[in-house]
């Protein structure tokens, strides 16, 4: 992953160290440890894109739209266009978080896009089960994902992040008005059901380089909304049924007496390296790709 020195994405001014996690469709992200040079207040810095802020460590002190607050590693900020913020750090110490910059395209293709615009601005805190399903996503991205699998589970970690961030809405589903559509009309599900087809048939057709908008764009819904119809209609996530499918593909690859090398057929199926392809395959089947491979040739 790209990572270097420059200037903190968040200030615009201080020098960070800075990490490039991914970008899957319309989703940036990376991580950050601030590098403190002075203790007094950063120039006011407009954002432009809506942002995610997590903390990950350290301590500091933000003005944000003039109202000044303490944030320490607990800290979450949804932040819009048009937000001013500056930072200080009065105890000396720099804070590393993680930020997440959401294109306004993605936005307005998800089915709760008037409960981000209403949330957007939140500042809070971070439960422990929210905390670790950040770590653990950040730690996901850094082991390896393609890009299909990375915008899935950040779709769904900011599902997560709004029914926390917006408890007092009723976002049992995150989609509320589908899930009332789905017991009362069959129509309704019959479509779903339809909806959800025709994601197989496109990840039948093993152009395993489509990403999750592509997928989407193909059957003619958006990301967010195709992902939860899908789960619901199959009981399982895209992409567990993309690596189901594509792991059976591996497997036929993988019986071939003269076959690719691993890395080769890694490539091939889309996944990031072969460690992902030996570790999506080991979870599938139970066993490596070099074991299978042996055991299918003999």
């Amino acid at each position: 992953m790209p990572e270097g020195v420059g200037s903190d994405p968040r200030q615009k001014t201080s020098p960070a160290r800075w990490r490039v996690l991914g970008h899957p469709d319309g989703i940036l992200a990376y991580q950050v440890h601030c590098i403190v040079e002075h203790h007094g207040w950063s120039q006011p810095a407009a954002e432009t894109v809506h942002k995610v802020m997590l903390g990950r460590a350290g301590v500091y002190r933000r003005r944000l739209n003039g109202r000044t607050a303490f944030s320490d590693a607990t800290a979450v900020l949804l932040l819009r266009p048009g937000d001013e913020m500056a930072v200080a750090h009065p105890l000396g110490c720099g804070d590393s978080y993680t930020c997440l910059e959401i294109d306004p395209e993605v936005l307005a293709e998800r089915s709760d896009t008037e409960r981000w615009l209403h949330t957007a601005g939140w500042e809070g805190t971070s439960d422990g089960t929210l905390d670790l399903a950040h770590r653990m996503l950040v730690a996901q991205f850094r082991r390896g994902l393609d890009r299909f699998e990375m915008a899935e589970r950040m779709h769904r970690f900011l599902d997560r992040l709004l029914r926390h961030a917006s408890p007092d809405r009723d976002l049992a589903g995150v989609d509320p008005d589908l899930d009332r559509a789905v017991g009362r009309r069959a129509a309704t599900l019959a479509a779903h059901r339809h909806l959800a087809d025709r994601a197989r048939e496109v990840l039948a057709e093993g152009d395993f380089s489509l990403g999750l908008a592509e997928v989407a764009r193909e059957v003619g819904a958006s990301p967010h909304h195709l992902s939860r119809v899908f789960q619901r209609v199959t009981g399982s996530s895209l992409t567990a049924w993309r690596n189901r499918v594509r792991v059976r593909a591996v497997l036929d690859t993988l019986a071939e007496a003269d076959g690719p090398p691993l890395r080769v057929v890694a490539s091939a199926y889309g996944f990031a390296d072969q460690a992902h392809l030996t570790r999506v395959v080991r979870e599938q089947i139970g066993h490596p790709p070099a074991r299978l491979r042996h055991l299918l040739t003999a």
